[in-house]
């Protein structure tokens, strides 16, 4: 809905702040690495965890964009720059990569299975999956993966960016063209990526809503950035942040709402079929993180991933408050890692939580190149698609 009120000048010039956040995150990022790279076998699980859930941030981001895009959506015009800024740090992942293929053997270990002490059924079932389970595949796959996100992600950013001069109707079109197919794309890859890189820790153990609950979390994780994002331009009063309305602000927190609920639903899902199935290869995973010191840990994702968020969001005054929603968002990005935490170090160990200060130092390491990355991508082009046909009903926007 659009309402006639005086309208903001849009047209601002090109973006050339952020050198200051830009060189530290570079500087904390490449520190973070080096130090978990002294970290032995327990950095690599610490990696894995950083890895998936900095990139589950910009692909979620670019689920977003083109989600909006496919549904002729009008309101996200101003925040959509942001979106399209963390998608564009895809690029960066496929170095970071480079480390997981280097300690594949130590974190998977269907890539070089001992030789004796698994169970016979064991060895079959990897024996039959090798096909698919083998390192060369695994790397090909993990390509693919890379070239569909890439192409997706720099092609809308290019394709916005241009209009920006051209003022091009041709280029909206273009990039709602190609989001509709591109949804399909990128949920069915990063649906078989969460396979590879998180269920095959399991490798004997399968779920085919798990890549789903995966997609979900990381589709909240980057809900919640963009919510901290955006509350954080508009407390700052900066200029984007004199652009970006309480109405762009509801409907972002609106949209964590939904995912919240989405993202509970998929574990319900999961969790329901694989208790009324009760076949010993689907219930290992969910037993092994229902019991002992990984107990609570499912219990804190439980309230602190739903319950919590579902009865604060449901306020439309903490909805339209920075503060209180740069909290709730802050927490969510909190409870996701916790979430991937849950996930992953089980597969290291069943009777520890497994706590080691390269989950720290490897965090901040991908995090900090991933934020130097997004501020590079953002320096240069400007912070709002000025041109777009669009912008004016964006700019007038009020909720229903």
């Amino acid at each position: 809905m659009t309402h006639d009120r005086p309208l903001p000048d849009a047209n601002l010039p090109p973006f050339d702040g952020g050198r200051s956040l830009m060189l530290g995150g570079a500087v904390a990022g490449t520190a973070g690495l080096l130090l978990t790279l002294v970290g032995g076998r327990a950095a690599l699980y610490s990696y894995l965890i950083a890895f998936v859930y900095w990139l589950g941030l910009s692909l979620g981001a670019l689920a977003l964009v083109m989600a909006n895009n496919t549904a002729g959506a009008r309101w996200n015009v101003v925040v959509r720059r942001l979106g399209e800024t963390l998608a564009s740090t895809v690029p960066l992942f496929i170095l970071l990569f480079i480390p997981l293929l280097l300690g594949a053997k130590q974190i998977w270990f269907w890539i070089d299975p001992p030789a004796q002490g698994l169970p016979k059924e064991m060895i079959a079932l990897l024996q039959h999956k090798k096909p698919y389970l083998n390192s060369g595949f695994f790397t090909v796959r993990a390509i693919i993966y890379f070239v569909v996100w890439c192409a997706l992600a720099l092609l809308l950013r290019a394709w916005s960016v241009r209009q920006d001069e051209s003022g091009a109707a041709l280029l909206t079109r273009r990039q709602r063209r190609l989001s509709a197919p591109g949804m399909v794309l990128l949920i069915l890859t990063v649906t078989f990526a969460a396979f590879d890189w998180l269920m095959s820790l399991h490798p004997t153990w399968f779920s085919t809503i798990f890549g789903l609950y995966v997609f979900a979390g990381a589709f909240v994780g980057s809900l919640a950035l963009l919510c901290l994002i955006v509350t954080g331009l508009r407390s700052g009063q900066s200029p984007l942040g004199r652009i970006i309305s309480a109405e762009h602000q509801h409907n972002l927190g609106k949209l964590l709402f939904a995912f919240v609920c989405f993202w509970a639903y998929l574990a319900f899902s999961q969790y329901m079929l694989i208790w009324a199935g009760n076949l010993p290869e689907e219930v290992t995973w969910i037993v092994a993180r229902s019991r002992g010191v990984w107990r609570p840990v499912g219990i804190l994702i439980l309230l602190g991933h739903f319950v919590v968020p579902f009865f604060l969001l449901l306020s439309r005054d903490l909805k339209r408050s920075p503060p209180a929603l740069a909290a709730i968002a802050a927490w969510m990005l909190v409870i996701h890692y916790i979430d991937l935490y849950w996930i992953v170090m089980p597969a290291a160990s069943l009777d520890t939580l497994g706590l080691h200060w390269t989950h720290f130092t490897a965090f901040i390491g991908v995090g900090g190149l991933s934020v130097a990355a997004a501020v590079f991508m953002l320096r240069g082009v400007r912070p709002l698609p000025v041109r777009d046909p669009y912008l004016e009903d964006s700019l007038r926007y009020v909720q229903p």
